[in-house]
């Protein structure tokens, strides 16, 4: 992406905010964890493992969460923290240098707004924007106080994957010309659960934030919030944005050109608005070369394709780069092989973890951008693919994309779903 298509304000582009002193590698990081559900206790235990990075609190709008969360740190032998169910009472802290954000997706943006504005730095879930005007904003709040953001996108920091797509870029396989996404999930019915009081020591009006109140059910709380448009982005933008974004990272590309989804809700009758099954495309121009890129969400039961997952029964996550030499596999998140030829003669390998919570801190310690694995402007591009697609499912038509405008082309009402109506007090700003 070019930051001159983000809308900052005048005072962007002059850098005047004050930056703080960058750390020493002896110099304490202190993080405050936002959203305690299951991201969130990887959060934790990933602030409490490195060394000179402390847990500074914990923020969620549940208390039997935060509750939860204490007691995993005590019985740990770490020392516990203050709580609060808002943001914005760690925001006022100035001994707090990040916030790592792990709450819901259509509350990623303005958390992370809020947080640049505040002079944190900010670790945010992918996806990092819950619709395109969002994934503008969040960039330009990054650029304009000038704070290091980093989108959850591990494999980004997996020497394995850095590897492969090094390799593709090398031309080891040649011209890539296509990249196909795979998340293939077991996933069960989440029936259908009535409308019920909220349950005690739950603040609903901040959970639900910027987008609709609506009456409180069990299926648009805790983690089924992916399955309804409100809050989520359902398995493309759960899952399968990992695989959105490594595919996209190794083809090379950033806007489409075209953009064409179809898919559906089915088997099962329950709540869940989103579709089960999805099957998107995207066409690239880059320097007047055609290339390709599909991406698909299954349901239930599924075979293992190019072997990804052959390992673990039930889900198939991955990706496959089609050359014209050969082609590579990615499995899951750390490991990579490949095939050479007509013949298929087996080609480069790797498996190794990612550091992506470590490299965000290296990019706290040194504030350069340049050190971030998924500074977020890559993963705003990323989402901008998947929020596209789910827009070209919803109106049932293909979309034709202007990178220079950032809007789809004779189009309005699929320009119209690339933002929403925010509630009141909780908008993302159109200037930041």
């Amino acid at each position: 992406m070019n930051r001159r298509y983000f809308l900052m304000s005048s005072g962007a582009a002059a850098a005047t905010q004050v930056v703080r002193a960058q750390k020493s590698p002896n110099d304490t990081v202190r993080v405050a964890v936002v959203g305690c559900g299951g991201r969130g206790n990887s959060h934790m235990s990933a602030w409490t493992s490195q060394q000179n990075v402390e847990l500074a609190a914990l923020v969620d709008v549940d208390d039997s969460h935060s509750e939860r969360y204490l007691g995993t740190l005590t019985r740990g032998g770490k020392k516990s923290v203050p709580t609060f169910r808002d943001i914005r009472k760690v925001l006022d802290d100035k001994n707090i240098d990040a916030v790592s954000i792990a709450s819901p997706n259509h509350w990623h943006t303005l958390q992370s707004i809020w947080a640049c504005q505040a002079g944190k730095d900010v670790y945010v879930e992918k996806p990092c924007s819950h619709n395109v005007f969002e994934s503008r904003q969040i960039v330009a709040a990054a650029r304009k106080y000038n704070r290091m953001v980093q989108m959850g996108s591990q494999s980004r920091s997996s020497p394995a994957l850095q590897e492969a797509v090094q390799k593709m870029r090398n031309g080891e396989f040649g011209e890539i010309f296509m990249a196909r996404g795979l998340c293939f999930k077991a996933r069960n019915t989440i029936g259908k659960t009535p409308v019920e009081k909220v349950p005690l020591g739950v603040d609903y009006d901040m959970w639900t934030g910027p987008a609709p109140l609506r009456p409180f059910t069990k299926n648009r709380f805790h983690y089924n919030w992916h399955w309804f448009w409100d809050t989520g982005n359902g398995d493309l933008g759960n899952q399968g944005i990992h695989e959105v974004d490594i595919a996209r990272w190794g083809l090379g590309v950033t806007h489409p050109t075209k953009v064409s989804a179809i898919g559906g809700k089915f088997m099962f009758d329950d709540d869940q608005e989103t579709p089960n099954t999805i099957s998107a495309s995207f066409e690239f121009n880059v320097g007047g070369k055609a290339k390709m890129m599909t991406f698909e969400v299954r349901h239930w039961y599924s075979h293992h394709e190019a072997g990804i997952g052959g390992d673990r029964p039930g889900n198939t996550i991955g990706n496959t780069f089609y050359g014209a030499d050969g082609y590579l596999v990615i499995d899951n998140y750390n490991k990579y092989y490949s095939f050479m030829g007509r013949e298929q003669k087996p080609g480069p390998a790797r498996t190794e973890r990612d550091h992506h919570f470590e490299n965000f801190i290296t990019g706290v310690r040194s504030h350069k951008r340049e050190d971030l694995n998924a500074e977020i402007e890559e993963g705003a591009m990323s989402c901008v693919l998947m929020h596209l697609a789910n827009v070209s499912y919803r109106l049932g038509r293909t979309l034709h994309w202007d990178e220079k405008t950032w809007t789809v082309k004779n189009d309005p009402e699929a320009n119209k779903m690339l933002t929403r109506e925010y509630r009141a007090p909780y908008v993302v700003p159109a200037k930041v």
